[in-house]
């Protein structure tokens, strides 16, 4: 089996993908701008945000951008998925649906 030698990374996310990878990349880079650690981070999440905002249906991600936000993602996922093991049923009820549209949002989008 080839490897392919260039990769695409421009996806078309619908406008409830939109607003939910916004507001992940929102609280994540609030998150990290108070830290000079996490500059180029910050920067790579406010530039997905303003791709985003732009309002044009395909956002053309680098390669940067979307190892960032994969990865933040999972970390977000595994985090969720410890509360809820943690939690009763109303908070592991209201983690659930945002559990879902995360592992959609990478199962349909993000996934080699």
């Amino acid at each position: 089996m080839k490897k392919q030698l260039f990769k695409n990374y421009t996806y078309q996310f619908d406008k409830n993908e939109k607003k939910i990878i916004s507001t992940f990349c929102k609280q994540v880079a609030t998150q990290m701008n108070g830290d000079e650690r996490f500059l180029v981070d910050a920067r790579a999440f406010n530039s997905i945000i303003e791709k985003l905002n732009s309002g044009t249906e395909e956002i053309k991600l680098t390669k940067e951008e979307k190892t960032k936000l994969v990865l933040q993602l999972n970390e977000n996922i595994k985090h969720i998925k410890k509360t809820m093991d943690k939690s009763w049923f109303f908070k592991r009820w209201l983690y659930k649906s945002m559990l879902t549209q995360y592992n959609n949002i990478l199962t349909n989008h993000f996934e080699e």
